[in-house]
């Protein structure tokens, strides 16, 4: 599949203009990654909420492909993060739970290849603008995982205002520019991404880039702009929802600030576009309580239902994909890596690869790019096959509950079919213990 030239390229091709009697080679395309932190399942406009300003969100999806059934490959941001970047299963690529913020700590192993040393193989500048949430450790860094360009905190969050890691302790100042702590006291963590992203884009334009814009926000701690938690407060919000949306619009404003720079360099049609959530919305003490929503999907951030991994999703490229497309079919954070290979003439690393490439999935016949997938986070795993979803969690000492749900026929998982279809209860679970089984073998 990536060493063809689909259709929508073939357009392309036969549209460039002629040179003398040769025609030019299309530029390859830039790509830009937009992801978000503990962003409810349906906390856009376009999926349906009435309360929150997402304008620039939703102008990706609704000039891109918009999906209806896509899946982060964890409930929790790191596993989340290294399927993103590796395309493959958190479990077969090193990071199944959090990453500790500790250089003594694993984090994501150097052995994997990233999406960004798959592109700089093939002559792209990288960067990565965020947070990182893989590793400590020196071989863990983004600088040694392809990143040629790294501004951001390696945690999990920090302070937007002084930069620090504020946990049980030891509390540590967390702000780096390539490897070396820069103070920016006072300014918002924000802003200084779009400085810093907007910088990177004009220096590189005209040369194929890879941007991953990856956000802190709407994770804790809700310090969104004053402007926003203003119109919220004028809005009637009730706590803590307010915070919350306060947090959605102040990154969808930074995401239309990059979006608005693609346009002004003309680089737009040239450029490949992903928003995705890493999870679902948090209800953590540090939320109030959670003030994002999975709308009719039951559970959140740290679960396997719904709410905890189905999150919004979009892709933007105008050269292969009709503006306005709607995708119901089951996508996955594990096949943004195979999508961009193949939509910028990259070769996969030698490797299992989990993800499939989108270009099928949105332009192909409709076969299941994605017959069975997997999530595991420690004792808790969920398999959906087909239609069917069957979901393990474990409390404390007590026995392992099962549900099993028909997820198209009732997406709110409200009615527990265990009991009813004992056959397909053997049936997921029998996937999962293969799939547990191979990939200890990676």
């Amino acid at each position: 599949m990536n060493n063809r030239i689909f259709p929508g390229m073939l357009g392309m091709l036969a549209c460039l203009p002629l040179t003398g009697a040769a025609q030019e080679p299309p530029r390859r395309p830039n790509v830009v990654i937009f992801l978000t932190d503990d962003q409810g399942s349906v906390d856009l406009n376009c999926y349906g909420s009435h309360d929150l300003a997402t304008p620039n969100m939703d102008r990706i999806c609704n000039t891109g492909v918009r999906f209806t059934q896509f899946y982060a490959a964890s409930s929790i941001s790191s596993p989340s993060r290294a399927a993103l970047l590796t395309g493959r299963y958190p479990q077969r690529a090193g990071v199944p739970a959090l990453v500790a913020p500790d250089p003594q700590k694993p984090g994501l192993p150097a052995s994997e290849v990233t999406l960004a040393e798959m592109l700089r193989d093939n002559g792209y500048r990288t960067a990565l603008i965020g947070k990182w949430h893989l590793g400590h450790a020196v071989e863990s860094q983004p600088n040694a995982q392809g990143f040629d360009y790294f501004f951001g905190h390696l945690g999990g969050c920090i302070d937007n205002y002084s930069h620090y890691f504020y946990w049980n302790g030891p509390n540590r100042h967390d702000l780096h520019r390539n490897g070396e702590e820069v103070w920016y006291a006072g300014r918002n963590f924000s802003e200084l991404m779009v400085e810093e992203s907007l910088r990177f884009i004009e220096e590189n334009r005209e040369r194929p880039f890879l941007l991953c814009f990856m956000s802190n926000y709407p994770h804790y701690p809700l310090q969104g702009d004053d402007s926003w938690r203003e119109y919220y407060t004028a809005q009637g919000t009730p706590h803590p929802r307010d915070k919350y949306a306060a947090m959605v619009s102040t990154v969808d404003q930074r995401i239309g600030a990059v979006l608005d720079k693609l346009d002004e360099e003309g680089l737009a049609d040239d450029t490949i576009v992903i928003f995705m959530s890493d999870n679902g919305h948090s209800t953590e003490e540090r939320t109030f309580g959670g003030g994002g929503s999975a709308g009719i999907f039951r559970g959140n951030k740290f679960t396997l239902y719904e709410g905890g991994i189905r999150v919004p999703a979009a892709i933007r490229y105008p050269r292969v994909f009709t503006p306005g497309t709607v995708c119901d079919r089951v996508a996955s954070g594990c096949d943004w890596l195979p999508t961009i290979a193949e939509l910028c003439g990259a070769t996969l690393p030698d490797r299992k690869i989990d993800g499939r490439s989108l270009v099928e999935t949105v332009n192909g016949d409709g076969t299941p790019q994605h017959p069975v997938l997997h999530w595991a986070t420690g004792k808790i795993w969920a398999v959906r096959k087909g239609d069917y979803k069957l979901v393990c969690t474990a409390n404390g000492k007590e026995a392992p509950t099962i549900e099993l749900f028909h997820i198209v026929n009732d997406p709110s998982e409200s009615k527990n079919l265990a009991a009813e279809l004992p056959d397909k209860v053997e049936e997921l679970r029998a996937e999962h213990d293969a799939w547990v089984e191979e990939v200890k073998q990676d």
